[in-house]
């Protein structure tokens, strides 16, 4: 039996030119894939990249504060963040308070803080998340870009704020 018989088939089957086009759409198939998932340098093309912003909640009560450390505690110090009811790769991993400030005129007209004091004293949180993001010119969580400056609603598994503030954003 011949390998390539009159008709230019191999082992009478397969024709040399079908072949050879097939054997060019597969390599052309595999060079895109390694283009793809390889960066520049040649390296694998991260997937994510983990990205650790601070979101300040103003104005909330002491009770609400407590409720919020109760639950962080027993999620285990970090509690999911969620979005449309799904869950994502990121956590609330601290909270801090401090107390909240009121800006008043006094009687020149200018504006001078003053903290909160007594027993109905309201606090603002800072709020530390750790998050991968897939794409970190977007920094989309969930459905939220997360910029400095910007407002963000934190919702994890166990509390939601919809009227948060983009304090702080570290990559890496």
């Amino acid at each position: 039996m011949k390998i390539v018989d009159e008709k230019g088939k191999l082992f009478g089957k397969i024709n040399l030119i079908d072949l050879l086009v097939v054997i060019v759409l597969i390599a052309a198939v595999l060079f895109l894939a390694v283009r793809l998932t390889k960066g520049s340098d040649g390296n694998p093309v991260n997937s994510s990249t983990k990205l650790t912003y601070t979101t300040l909640v103003s104005n909330v009560t002491p009770e609400v504060y407590a409720e919020v450390q109760r639950q962080l505690a027993a999620a285990g110090g970090k509690d999911q963040l969620m979005a449309s009811g799904d869950l994502l790769d990121g956590y609330v991993t601290k909270v801090e308070s401090r107390p909240h400030m009121n800006y008043q005129p006094d009687a020149n007209g200018a504006v001078v803080p003053s903290e909160e004091t007594g027993d109905n004293a309201r606090l603002d949180l800072v709020f530390t998340v750790e998050v991968n993001v897939v794409n970190p010119i977007v920094n989309e969580v969930g459905t939220q870009e997360v910029r400095v400056g910007k407002t963000h609603i934190l919702k994890t598994t166990h509390f939601e704020f919809s009227y948060g503030t983009v304090l702080t954003c570290d990559w890496g």
